[in-house]
């Protein structure tokens, strides 16, 4: 494990998207208003509500004037919420959607205010009360923008651009196997904060020690050293750091919390306090490494049980937002008896990560870099590079994360192995406390000696090799399972990050027989991956694909499938496959 490297404040502006000052963690913030709810929305399918100047909100002040876009008595969206699942109309629609909303504040010119964004997909541009505040381009991490000089007394005009358009330089690209959700996903806040306040902030147990907590302290906006009190009452911790000129202040003090794990997952709460502010977090403490083929955890050997899952509730066919929808995942989660969890493809909302901390649960965290990626146009890196700066910025004090990943079933080139070869190094310098990885499936099989192998530059980059391979689904076992071996990054821990195979709920027939789409089938598949498992000498994890039914509009098939992947555990409906049963009694006979 690396030094501590202090985060940047700030990120770089990447082509359309405009600089923004990061704050930490607005749900520990006490001056916080919630502008969820019913939200004004206009579908401009051709693109022309910028060049008409929608976002001016324009309403006739004489007879004779007339306002051909107007807000208002039309369409109204939830906000968090994806529009597709919100109108029949949109299922599949990609484009503009406009949204709109109007909010009283009370302007204070001691204050500074921000208006916060948890999750936009994919592009967002905001304007208040006429002006533009900014652009962002990413669909799965938080964005803000400062509007103090903006904000009214009184009532205030807030419109928002939202475009989930594929691109052809977008992460993820073109083509995904999971569904376009479009719109103002995650929640959106209205922050109100003090001319000096606490920018960011890094709590953690110090390098190779679980006797000194150690970190830092960013506080924006301070014209000379600032005081800043962190304080955890349970450990009888309290201490006062001094800022420097720059408004950053590091820290070491000794205190023995107990670790973190997911038999007993504690958590401490937090606070820090500077002038007037005050921001408040739990705290998780634990140690994360590998040694030779071993993940440590607590310095102790931990095998992954895990699962993928998508950030979407099936039943209500929409995206995941609330603190009842992470209780819900999560729930099935453990039922299966799972120690982690992969959230793929990208960032999923700060509410899942919270509850699986508070669950017990281990979480690998991956951005959106899926297949069909433009790596030889040098604005990807930008953009991903930006995307990884902000996933690992909102979340590097969840201390369920053990493992970032740079990218998931990419293809092996000069232009992709340089791209995620600087990634995993970015990902070092802003994040020394955990792991590094990434899936990989260009795995070769040689039929003389019945082995798999992997050769890739990127594989030997990274801390951990995740191997995605479908065997008896997309490809049947080229040998009976117990007679396949497995030589993919010997000296590294492996974890087998995606396998599985498709079934309907409630559809039974033979075992043997792949397009029956039974049950049965999927069963026998579970059972023989099992099986070929017990050859990995370095497998240290298990993550099938996936916990629930998907939707995706890639997968075609109209009696098994119709915009379903059907590879999941559960069906859409949280029913109980056969398959389910196999994966829970081989999680029950791994010790904890």
């Amino acid at each position: 494990m690396r030094a501590l490297i202090v985060l940047c404040a700030c990120f770089f502006a990447v082509t359309n998207l405009i600089a923004q000052s990061f704050m930490m963690n607005p749900y520990g913030c006490a001056e916080v208003q919630s502008l969820n709810g019913k939200w004004n929305a206009i579908v401009d399918i051709f693109g022309k509500g910028e060049s008409m100047k929608l976002y001016q909100n324009r309403r006739p002040t004489k007879d004779t004037e007339i306002v051909e876009y107007a807000f208002g008595g039309g369409l109204t969206l939830d906000v968090p919420g994806d529009f597709n699942s919100q109108s029949a109309e949109l299922k599949y629609y990609e484009g503009n959607v406009w949204y709109q909303r109007t909010f009283a504040a009370k302007k204070n010119p001691n204050r500074r205010q921000f208006i916060y964004f948890a999750g936009v997909s994919y592009e967002a541009a905001v304007w208040l009360n006429g002006a533009l505040v900014g652009r962002h381009e990413g669909g799965f991490t938080p964005f803000q923008f400062e509007i103090t000089k903006l904000l009214k007394d009184g009532g205030n005009d807030l419109v928002v651009m939202v475009n989930n358009s594929r691109r052809v330089d977008g992460i993820p690209a073109m083509v995904f196997d999971w569904w376009n959700y479009g719109g103002i996903l995650r929640d959106v806040l209205l922050v109100e904060r003090p001319q000096a306040y606490v920018q960011d902030y890094l709590v953690q147990l110090k390098r190779g020690q679980t006797g000194v907590i150690a970190g830092r302290v960013t506080v924006a906006g301070a014209t000379k050293p600032q005081p800043v009190t962190l304080s955890i009452p349970e450990l009888r911790l309290q201490k006062t750091l001094t800022t420097d000129e720059r408004g950053d202040a590091t820290f070491e003090v000794e205190a023995r919390p107990q670790l973190w794990e997911p038999a007993s997952p504690k958590t401490y709460a937090m606070t820090l306090r500077t002038g007037d502010d005050l921001v408040r977090d739990e705290i998780a403490f634990r140690t994360i490494e590998t040694r030779g083929t071993d993940i440590l955890l607590n310095g102790k050997p931990v095998f992954l049980k895990g699962v993928n899952v998508h950030e979407e509730i099936p039943q209500r066919l929409g995206r995941a937002h609330s603190d009842a929808d992470a209780a819900a995942i999560l729930k099935e989660v453990t039922a299966l008896g799972c120690n982690f969890v992969r959230t793929a493809h990208y960032p999923q909302n700060e509410r899942i990560c919270r509850a699986a901390e508070k669950a017990g649960v281990m979480i690998w965290e991956e951005i959106p870099i899926w297949q069909g990626i433009e790596f030889s146009n040098p604005v990807v890196l930008k953009k991903a590079e930006t995307m990884l700066r902000e996933m690992i910025y909102r979340d590097k004090n969840r201390g369920a994360i053990i493992l970032w990943s740079v990218a998931n079933e990419t293809r092996p080139s000069d232009f992709r192995d340089k791209v995620l070869t600087e990634l995993v190094a970015l990902t070092r310098k802003l994040d020394a406390t955990r792991l590094v990885g990434a899936a990989f499936d260009n795995i070769d099989y040689d039929q003389a000696t019945s082995t798999f192998t992997l050769k890739d530059r990127v594989a030997d980059a990274v801390d951990v090799v995740g191997v995605n391979r479908y065997l008896g689904w997309y490809k049947p076992f080229p040998a009976d399972p117990k007679q396949l071996k497995w030589n993919v990054a010997p000296k590294q821990p492996m974890i087998f990050s995606e396998f599985g195979g498709e079934a309907l709920f409630g559809r039974h027939g033979s075992p043997e027989i792949a397009h029956s789409w039974s049950e049965e089938y999927q069963e026998e598949l579970y059972r023989k991956n099992l099986v070929m498992l017990r050859n990995v000498p370095n497998l240290r994890g298990t993550a099938p694909w996936v916990l629930f039914d998907f939707r995706s509009p890639t997968r075609m098939h109209p009696q098994n499938q119709d915009g379903w992947n059907r590879k999941g555990l559960l069906s859409d409906q949280g029913q109980r496959k056969k398959a389910w049963y196999v994966m829970k009694a081989y999680y029950d006979s791994i010790a904890k």
